[in-house]
């Protein structure tokens, strides 16, 4: 169940990833995971203390714009792509762009454990769909029961923060499958450049409707860097060298713990405590997750 970001060919000119696999060498591919989760979670942290300063929208435009310049910077991508790669190109960002904006305004409402709970069924659906073995369907009902927990326990959260966050989801199940349209376009890291500056161009608006001048202050400036980075660059490159080394099966598995990860930063960086349904609810997403995952095809 997870996002299959290995490229296709070397490239002719200076790669991060192969600069990412001479640093990350000599750790664990399965560290490098465990990393990428720490780093996105800890980024949307970082990212909800923005809240108050420039808002969810400008959060995120800030977040999308300093992701982009990074990677163009890294990728020094050629627009000179055919119509076709192009509508792939614009439909990758465009999703990047909207996922980002649901779960930003879902996370200023609800827990973060909460909402990447919720925003993980969009994989996990695109994961069980097409499925024809009992065993996931037994998978999807334990993730249907994990909900049910989630709303039961719920206790006063914030019924739009559940729809964005669903919303978000969603556009996660798209992301998937048009990132794997991506991968078969374009070579290493220039898709991935292009959309993020869509992505980008999507968000920015918004944010500069929001917040106005208050997006250029020195600090906000700064903290908004720190979630491009922690948030996209960082996790991105950690990702595709784990992928490099391990199945994409491996990968999805590890990828279940996310969820998990989420609610431990929110208890400890935010102080969002849940409630004990809710903490079933989200090992309840974890275990069909990563069921979900075991059973893929090693080439899937």
């Amino acid at each position: 169940m997870s996002v299959d970001r290995t490229e296709r060919g070397p490239s002719p000119r200076f790669s991060p990833t192969a600069l990412a696999g001479r640093s990350f060498g000599a750790v664990p591919p399965t560290a490098l995971v465990l990393l990428g989760i720490l780093s996105v979670q800890v980024g949307s942290a970082v990212a909800k203390h923005l809240f108050g300063a420039v808002g969810s929208f400008g959060t995120v435009a800030l977040r999308l714009f300093f992701a982009a310049a990074v990677l163009m910077l890294l990728w020094r991508p050629s627009p000179r792509l055919d119509r076709r790669t192009w509508t792939v190109v614009l439909g990758y960002g465009v999703t990047l762009g909207l996922m980002n904006l649901c779960f930003y305004l879902a996370l200023a409402r609800i827990p973060l454990g909460i909402a990447v709970t919720v925003e993980f069924l969009g994989p996990l659906t695109v994961a069980l769909a097409g499925s024809r073995r009992w065993l996931d369907a037994f998978w999807a009902l334990l993730a249907a029961g994990g909900v049910a927990l989630l709303m039961e326990g719920r206790g006063g959260l914030d019924l739009a923060g559940l729809l964005f966050a669903l919303a978000a989801g969603t556009c996660w199940g798209l992301y998937i499958l048009v990132g794997a349209a991506l991968g078969r376009h374009t070579t290493e890291g220039e898709g991935l450049a292009l959309g993020m500056a869509v992505a980008a161009l999507v968000a920015v608006p918004f944010g500069v409707a929001e917040s106005g001048t208050a997006l250029v202050r020195p600090w906000v400036l700064a903290a908004g860097l720190g979630v491009a980075l922690l948030s996209s660059v960082i996790p991105y490159s950690l990702d595709l060298e784990a992928l490099r080394r391990i199945p994409p099966r491996v990968f999805g598995i590890l990828m279940s713990l996310e969820p998990a990860m989420a609610a431990l930063i929110g208890l400890l960086v935010l102080r969002e405590s849940l409630r004990w349904p809710q903490w079933i609810a989200v090992l309840c997403v974890v275990a069909a997750s990563a069921g979900a995952a075991r059973g893929d095809r090693p080439d899937v």
